[in-house]
């Protein structure tokens, strides 16, 4: 995640290509029809959606691509740009603010349409290609074709979609984060284009070790193991989470923030009210995030040499903490058993700093009640567990408690 104190212009360029390296996913148009509906265009329900698709991809990225993997074509900073970088508040322990190329939208600005060619463009300017990224580049290329908007893509719009029918969701539905968390978990589930990687999702705020030990275990897949997987899959770990009743409990963000900190997690998934967005780091009692309220048009990922420029966004934008929903889903990735070990303890250390009670979750030994060895197959995706603070109980029962966290 991007927690940065930078105090020079290499270290702001750093950071700058990693997020331009950032999967960026959003609202397009003129895709064949979504089965059983009319719709070409997710422009204005499917930004849980892209969100999600964004929060899978990282971890595909960190899953696939060489450690520190950056896009070649990521722009390089101007003397302008690392201006806007510099700290604004150099006396204050945390390091500078997040920069900030275009005030954030609220809720009720007109969601901004763009053809493929008038997406947030990258500077023309290279940094020296290393001969590692060039390398990769095939693989970059090849993981964004499993989220293009076709039917046979794994993870395309119409594929979750399907998905999202046997939770009773059908295409132009409001999709809340935590099934979200569930038709991603199925998509990977399904296809066959990852063979030695696994999606588990919390059961009421409570990620069961033995249940994520036994959907890792290789020796019970059909998967041939990697030489190098010691008979354990990775593991994409997904949180569903209430962080208050109508708003955000404030006593959270710092413990949202040592999430962030932490390499293992892979983003949150949320947003604010009628808003997705995929918050991917933080700055002060700022968070960074990407936004996917652009409609762009879909690109044809068959063609040799497709562009890349709609999939990268060149703008991070933040938001405060306190215009956070409360709903949202964390995602964490473990490379191997031991990977998932430090996981455990180093998220457990991060939730104990909250000074509520009750952490935003926990990890605990042995099953779910709901999850056998075939757990992950079951239709458990219902709300996330509630965590109120006691002066939030009385609004909460206002509240409609439903998976629909986040109204777009």
């Amino acid at each position: 995640m991007f927690v940065v104190v930078w105090f020079s212009k290499y270290e702001v360029e750093r950071f700058r290509g990693a997020f331009v390296s950032r999967i960026w996913l959003t609202y397009r148009r003129e895709f064949p029809q979504l089965d059983g509906s009319t719709w070409t265009t997710d422009c204005g329900w499917g930004c849980m959606l892209r969100s999600g698709q964004m929060l899978l991809a990282q971890g595909l990225l960190v899953h696939l691509m060489p450690r520190d993997w950056a896009w070649p074509d990521a722009q390089q900073l101007t003397e302008v740009d690392f201006e806007v970088f510099r700290p604004r508040s150099p006396a204050r322990a945390g390091g500078v603010p997040i920069p900030s190329f275009g005030s954030p939208r609220g809720s009720n600005t007109p969601e901004k349409s763009l053809t493929s060619d008038q997406a947030p463009r990258c500077s023309q300017r290279k940094r020296p290609e290393s001969k590692r990224d060039r390398q990769a580049e095939p693989l970059h290329r090849k993981l964004l074709t499993w989220f293009w908007d076709q039917p046979p893509a794994p993870f395309g719009l119409h594929q979750l979609v399907e998905i999202g029918n046997s939770s009773g969701k059908k295409a132009g539905d409001w999709y809340g984060p935590s099934i979200v968390a569930h038709i991603l978990r199925k998509a990977v589930d399904k296809t066959s284009v990852l063979h030695n990687l696994a999606v588990y999702v919390a059961q009421d705020c409570t990620v069961y070790k033995e249940d994520v030990m036994r959907l890792c275990d290789l020796s019970r897949s059909r998967a041939p193991p990697e030489p190098s997987s010691q008979a354990f899959k990775s593991v994409i770990i997904l949180v569903p989470v209430r962080l208050g009743g109508e708003a955000l409990n404030p006593s959270y963000i710092d413990c949202v923030k040592n999430i962030l900190k932490l390499d293992c997690c892979i983003g949150i998934i949320g947003g604010k009210p009628k808003h997705s967005l995929y918050f991917i780091g933080f700055q002060d009692e700022q968070l960074l995030y990407l936004d996917p309220h652009y409609c762009q048009t879909t690109v044809d990922v068959t063609q040799a040499n497709f562009s890349l420029e709609s999939f990268h966004c060149s703008s991070p934008k933040k938001m405060p903490f306190t215009r956070m929903d409360p709903s949202c889903t964390i995602g964490f990735y473990a490379k191997n058993k031991k990977d998932f070990e430090s996981l455990c303890s180093a998220v457990s250390v991060a939730l104990s700093s909250s000074n509520e009670k009750y952490p935003i979750f926990t990890f605990v030994e042995g099953q779910g009640q709901d999850y056998g060895l075939e757990g992950h197959s079951s239709n458990h995706s219902g709300p996330a567990a509630l965590i109120l603070p006691p002066g939030d109980l009385s609004r909460s029962n206002n509240r409609r408690h439903s998976d629909e966290f986040v109204f777009l």
